[in-house]
């Protein structure tokens, strides 16, 4: 995995007391955690490492890869098929336990339900925050794409009666996608799904930005997702329309033929800027105002960009922060390579930036990086250009020779960006840049970003006695908890640890303590470390990540000769972290601060993804006709010892158990819920003839006394001796 890139160190963004007096709080909203996982990018260090060094990560497949992941033979014959994509590795395994989520649920989830539940996760864990302990009154705004599995989930009749329809919905529309965060980490805020097509995330960050000057909320997830397939798989070339012929994407470029598909996933944590500075957080970049247009009927058709309101857009975006569009030194564009595309947007930038010097402004597109991420499209270039900030490093567009003369590129105020360059402060002082995303049908959305004010210093707070012992003894001795679900993520995670530890800009050990304390949730493979420094705190995960002898992960007692003294009670504290307890850490008497470290390393196995059958080749000669199926008969009676089993049987299916159940487990510990029950219900119905109650689910019954309770309840003798009684009665009248 690629290491950290260091942050650059460069002259800090005007401070937050200077903000304040210019009025700027009142409407700022705060970066303050993010989470990606891009082409070629498992995480945000190694898309800033690709961005930075000019990395086309759209990947040019083999025809023996495509066969493997079942491209039809005679579709890569195609003249216009193009085998490249930007694909995104991995997309469909998924820590599923860690969600909730039993086997056969995980399996008929969408990849892009399970990506963006992690990425959420990732992002509150940038923000400093415990994902299962999110500040109160958080929002959750994303979106994505349609993807392959959806439709195939939709159209498969075995899983239909395997879990019921009502159940592939939930698990695999895109309806759903917000509540399923707000659902498995607890957040009780607004939750909205978005869909604006391609503008989809940038939409959801507009409207999470507002939710929050509205008071709607007080923290807020936006973003967005789009994997139409997990496979490796190529697309098709058409003459006129947004695909590139040739698998790369050219933004502005005299040989600019269109965009290339790709996947992938960005969430970003938003807080106003007031609360975040107020509350300690590790501000990463502020959003300074954003707008949202349609172009209605003002251009030539459905699927094409307009002039007006993309202009009006970035105008509106730029007032809204209280600045000139001139202020700005660079633009992420939406940038597709469309010859129409590319000619529009820039000159509806042209006049909204006008009044810049000519070539004052870059502007690039990733799009030339990771291809086009359709509904995640504005939070990959939002998060860009977030990292441009922090680096102050402009990151150059790939794939560009030499500009395209009908766009007149010297008659505006822009330059393409298409090689690594310093981003210099100006002269007013700020870094800042403009997002543009634009979605087919006309929606148009614009976000101004600048620089994170400086971040003022841990107050001096240590009481003297403190301070005379730290100069004393040196300095103060810090326990790091670390946990995760399985010992090979707990020796990754450490390993990240120690790499973050020794980068030039580490936070202080302090910091990492309490973020690891306060910011992380508890999980039953641990582990602590104690030291005094960063660098022998990096030594020591080290060692934990190579398995040399350091503190246990499993609560069996510290294997290496213990020579330290218990330092404050650190190491008791560390021994009943290690046997599970719930550990309430000293009060710090320094200022412990929110800080970025590394996330969670989500390692989960494989869950596929559901593909469409390929067409039915057509009949035979004979056109024999398939023979229609006969009535379905009446279900058969069972002894009851088998009618036990099958009914067990159906219950693990339906729980989605690999094999029988500890006879502790009830049908909630094993995953149940009231979908499942009501999917049951009828099941039961169908298969055996057995009419039970929904509220049977509800009992707090083991899976074994249910089955029972199942099998008890079918007293078909009982009922038809009732009904014959009945007929008897109305005969009788």
């Amino acid at each position: 995995m690629t290491e950290p890139a260091p942050r650059a160190t460069h002259d800090p963004a005007p401070d937050a007391a200077s903000a304040d007096a210019a009025g700027e709080l009142d409407s700022a909203i705060a970066i303050v955690g993010m989470s990606g996982r891009f082409p070629g990018a498992p995480d945000l260090d190694a898309y800033w490492a690709n961005l930075r060094d000019g990395v086309c990560s759209i990947v040019d497949f083999t025809e023996e890869e495509l066969l493997a992941d079942g491209a039809d033979p005679a579709d890569l014959r195609g003249p216009a098929h193009v085998p490249a994509r930007g694909h995104l590795a991995g997309a469909d395994r998924f820590d599923a336990e860690l969600f909730g989520f039993n086997r056969t649920e995980a399996a008929a989830l969408d990849p892009q339900h399970r990506l963006l539940l992690e990425s959420a996760w990732a992002a509150l864990e940038d923000a400093g925050h415990d994902p299962l302990a999110a500040p109160a009154r958080t929002g959750v705004y994303v979106g994505g794409s349609p993807t392959e599995h959806m439709l195939a989930a939709h159209t498969d009749r075995r899983l239909a009666a395997s879990i019921g329809a009502m159940q592939i919905r939930i698990l695999t529309d895109r309806e759903f996608l917000a509540p399923w965060i707000s659902y498995r980490l607890g957040l009780e805020g607004p939750s909205l799904t978005v869909q604006t097509a391609c503008s989809t995330s940038l939409t959801a960050v507009h409207l999470a930005a507002q939710a929050l000057l509205l008071g709607e909320c007080d923290t807020a997830l936006a973003g967005g997702v789009s994997v139409d397939t997990v496979r490796r798989q190529g697309y098709v070339h058409q003459e006129g329309g947004i695909f590139s012929a040739d698998g790369r994407c050219r933004p502005f470029d005299e040989d600019a033929g269109g965009t290339v598909p790709g996947s992938g996933v960005g969430v970003v944590v938003l807080r106003r800027l007031s609360d975040a500075l107020a509350d300690g957080d590790p501000v990463r970049a502020v959003v300074r105002g954003t707008a949202l247009t349609n172009d209605g009927a003002t251009k030539v058709g459905f699927t094409a960009p307009g002039v007006e309101q993309q202009t009006a857009a970035a105008v509106e975006a730029w007032s809204a922060a209280g600045l000139e569009p001139s202020a700005a030194q660079y633009v992420e564009t939406h940038g597709t390579a469309t010859r129409l595309g590319d000619r529009i947007e820039l000159a509806a930038a042209t006049e909204a930036f006008t009044g810049a010097p000519s070539a004052a402004i870059g502007i690039g597109s990733v799009k030339s990086n990771i291809g086009h991420l359709d509904a995640a499209a504005g939070v990959a270039s939002l998060i860009k250009v977030v990292l441009m900030l922090e680096h102050a490093t402009l990151a150059p567009t790939v794939n560009v020779t030499r500009p395209h003369p009908e766009l007149r590129l010297e008659a505006s105020p822009f330059r393409v960006v298409d090689r690594p360059a310093p981003w210099p402060r100006p002269a007013a002082g700020t870094r800042r840049a403009g997002v543009s995303s634009l979605g087919i049908g006309g929606t148009n959305v614009h976000v101004v970003v600048e620089e994170a004010p400086q971040r003022p210093g841990p107050p001096a707070t240590t009481p003297p006695g403190a301070q005379a012992l730290h100069a004393l003894h040196g300095p103060r001795t810090e326990i790091l908890p670390l946990s995760a679900r399985t010992e090979q993520a707990l020796t990754a995670l450490a390993g990240k640890l120690a790499t973050a530890l020794r980068a030039p800009d580490a936070p202080s050990l302090a910091d990492v303590a309490h973020t690891l304390r306060t910011g992380r949730a508890p999980m039953d493979v641990r582990a602590y470390v104690l030291a005094s420094d960063p660098a022998e705190a990096a030594e020591r995960l080290t060692a934990l990540a190579e398995g040399r002898p350091a503190h246990s992960t499993d609560g069996e007692p510290d294997a290496e000769p213990d020579t330290e003294p218990d330092v404050d009670g650190l190491k008791e504290l560390g021994e009943l972290w290690l046997k599970g307890g719930t550990v309430l850490w000293p009060e710090e008497t320094g200022a412990g601060r929110r800080v970025s470290l590394p996330t969670y390393p989500f390692a989960g196995e494989s869950h596929g993804a559901l593909t469409l059958p390929r067409p039915t080749p057509e009949p035979s000669a004979e056109g024999a006709e398939e023979p229609l199926a006969e009535p379905a008969e009446e279900p058969a009676q069972e002894p009851a010892d088998d009618l036990t089993g099958a009914v067990s049987a159906l219950l693990g299916e339906a729980l989605g158990l690999e094999g029988p159940a500890a006879p502790e487990t009830t049908y909630f510990a094993a995953g149940g819920d009231s979908l499942t029950a009501v999917h049951l219900v009828g099941r039961l119905r169908d298969d055996f003839g057995i009419d039970v109650p929904i509220t049977l689910f509800l009992e707090e019954l083991t899976l074994q006394e249910l089955a029972a309770r199942i099998v008890g309840s079918k007293e078909p003798d009982t009922a038809e001796d009732s009904l014959d009684a009945l007929l008897s009665e109305f005969e009788a009248e």
